[in-house]
């Protein structure tokens, strides 16, 4: 059960901070990387949680 509130948790917060990037005043090209580094930060984070990466 943990497990799942640990995901669900984990996948709040980074549509939270996909939200609040996409509010900032910066142009589009740093929005995009921003994104990126966020989602990719966000899948190691959820793999980490379900046991596939250390």
């Amino acid at each position: 059960m943990s497990l799942l509130i640990s995901v669900l948790v984990t996948f709040l917060v980074i549509i939270l901070v996909l939200y609040l990037v996409n509010l900032l005043p910066i142009d589009g090209w740093a929005k995009q990387i921003v994104r990126v580094i966020v989602i990719i930060i966000g899948v190691l984070s959820l793999l980490k949680y379900l046991g596939v990466w250390i």
